[in-house]
């Protein structure tokens, strides 16, 4: 019996890791791709703004 409880133990603990760094990743990985983002938001407002304030061509 002592067996399987600790074969319950290492998948609950396996379970609890595995979704603990998937949730880690995620994170990290969408912060990461937040400020990329906001960084490309950015220079495209720059442009956007800077070819705004320029004379149109004709």
């Amino acid at each position: 019996m002592e067996k399987s409880f600790t074969l319950i133990q290492t998948i609950a603990t396996a379970g609890a890791f595995s979704a603990i760094s998937f949730w880690y990743g995620f994170m990290f990985g969408r912060e990461s791709s937040r400020k990329e983002l906001g960084e490309l938001i950015e220079s495209l407002r720059r442009g956007n703004s800077d070819s705004a304030s320029s004379p149109p061509h004709s």
